[in-house]
């Protein structure tokens, strides 16, 4: 948001932040989501790098596509351990998801 709109927005009485502000994290809950969100985009691009369906990439972690669908979404119910070992699982090296988190903070 420009300068310009959040003084106007504040001067009107609004509070203008980020999520969060809104959601009243701690930093370090914000960093492990922007954890969660970073592997999950990382297991997208990596994905769709290699021309994969989100099934294709199902039968070779002995998954679901559905489930493979829940990590790109970053969706609460998949752990971090499990996005980790499917990108190990799909090429990606300790290196690269390492790099991968250290960006996301």
């Amino acid at each position: 948001m420009d300068e310009g709109r959040r003084r106007e927005l504040e001067a009107a009485g609004w509070r203008a932040g980020d999520a969060a502000d809104f959601l009243g994290l701690t930093p370090e809950e914000a960093a492990f989501v922007e954890v969660r969100l970073a592997l999950a985009r990382h297991l997208r691009e990596l994905r769709q790098k290699n021309g994969w369906t989100q099934t294709a990439v199902a039968e070779r972690l002995g998954s679901s596509q559905s489930r493979v669908a829940k990590m790109e979404a970053s969706d609460a119910s998949v752990s971090l351990d499990l996005m980790v070992r499917s990108l190990l699982t799909l090429g990606a090296t300790c290196a690269e998801v390492g790099q991968t988190i250290a960006q996301a903070a």
